[in-house]
């Protein structure tokens, strides 16, 4: 029943990306990352969406990578969805802790007891689930818990609970725009996402010092992602994707190709062609 009504979902709210490939004036950025993704051992997809603009850049966007922990994002959002319609609260004691203790623990430090207490509360991977699609979020699929998913036999190429590139932007970019959470309970969950303290060697290594990022990470034997926002000097936010299957130094893929899009966007936004940046 569930596969009939995940394809339902697919039929009646299509499957169409936040974004498209990959925007014409961004050509040079998106040749940097094909080339960079090419020379590496991992599977490397990324996808990029300008909030402001619209501008977007994809890698390998469309193809499914393993969440592991970035999915945890989508579990937060749900949890003060529920908040903001008065069926929970994040004083709500669950296994004895606050549910907004367990949240910041998901997200800051992407403790996993964490989260499957806060997903048990929710009613599990299925209720999650239900609200992506009831939110028209295509190409996320969440399946189990964390800790099935830890004892599960690895294969990194299972559909369960896997997402594309621009699956995980698009919901970043509905994040951004309001559309799944009030202006209180967006800006709780991004300020938890600014105080990640997992994965200083992905896309946070290589940029510029002080530049600002909220993001997410996930990590399995095999995968390594981060997810999230990356704000450039004139204020316009990034948000962004990277997953890296396989092969070997898939963190330091993933800086590389976070400053890539850094500077790609930097030229851009400062090139003579392109109309003066405004702060905001």
């Amino acid at each position: 029943m569930r596969k009939i009504a995940i394809l339902f979902s697919l039929l009646l709210f299509g499957a169409q990306p936040a974004a498209a490939e990959s925007s014409p004036q961004l050509g040079d950025l998106e040749r940097n990352l094909n080339s960079l993704v090419s020379r590496s051992s991992a599977d490397v997809g990324v996808a990029v969406l300008d909030l402001r603009t619209g501008q977007s850049v994809s890698v390998r966007g469309a193809r499914r990578y393993p969440m592991a922990s970035t999915v945890k994002i989508a579990v937060a959002a749900a949890y003060l969805s529920q908040v903001e319609h008065g069926r929970r609260t994040l004083d709500h004691r669950i296994g004895g802790q606050s549910a907004a203790l367990l949240m910041e623990r998901m997200i800051t430090k992407s403790d996993n007891p964490s989260t499957d207490l806060l997903l048990r509360d929710l009613g599990g991977p299925d209720a999650i689930q239900e609200w992506l699609d009831s939110n028209k979020i295509s190409n996320i699929r969440i399946d189990r818990t964390i800790a099935q998913l830890l004892r599960a036999k690895r294969d990194l190429w299972d559909d369960r609970d896997s997402a594309t590139p621009l699956a995980m932007v698009q919901l970043l970019q509905r994040l951004h725009d309001g559309k799944l959470l009030q202006p209180e309970g967006r800006d709780h969950l991004f300020g938890l996402m600014r105080r990640c303290t997992t994965g200083k060697n992905r896309m946070k290594a290589l940029l510029p010092w002080g530049t600002p990022v909220e993001h997410k990470t996930g990590t399995l034997n095999g995968l390594t992602g981060d997810v999230g926002f990356i704000t450039m000097p004139d204020g316009r936010r990034l948000a962004v994707a990277f997953f890296a299957r396989g092969g070997s130094d898939r963190p330091r893929t993933i800086a590389e190709a976070a400053r890539a899009v850094y500077d790609g966007f930097y030229r851009w936004i400062w090139s003579p062609g392109s109309a003066a940046p405004t702060a905001g």
